[in-house]
């Protein structure tokens, strides 16, 4: 397979200028995560930050469980925001394998 470097590199100018617009995009990328059948509700940014929780008033009687909870439905947000930009990525990148570059197969 002949690889022409030119070609390359204007690929990778290309890549750059979309990492440039998809940096900007994760701060509109959202997602919830939730668990105990919706008892507790985490929504996360592209960012990776948490943006709110919302406990429902049943779980605050058993600290333990609310822990449990908390850190499942944080957990479940962050699979499905790193699905968000596994995806964008990938579409970006046009499938192309970097590794080292998270969401990018």
């Amino acid at each position: 397979m002949n690889i022409n470097p030119f070609d390359l590199l204007k690929n990778a100018q290309k890549i750059q200028e979309q990492m440039s617009g998809f940096q900007e995009k994760l701060a509109a990328v959202s997602a919830t995560g939730s668990s105990g059948g919706g008892m507790v509700e985490i929504d996360l940014n592209g960012k990776m930050e948490m943006i709110a929780v919302r406990i429902a008033p049943e779980t605050l009687g058993d600290a333990e469980m609310l822990q449990d909870l908390i850190v499942a439905a944080f957990s479940d947000g962050m699979g499905k925001i790193k699905e968000i930009i596994s995806r964008e990525m990938g579409a970006m990148s046009g499938g192309l394998n970097l590794p080292g570059f998270p969401g990018l197969t």
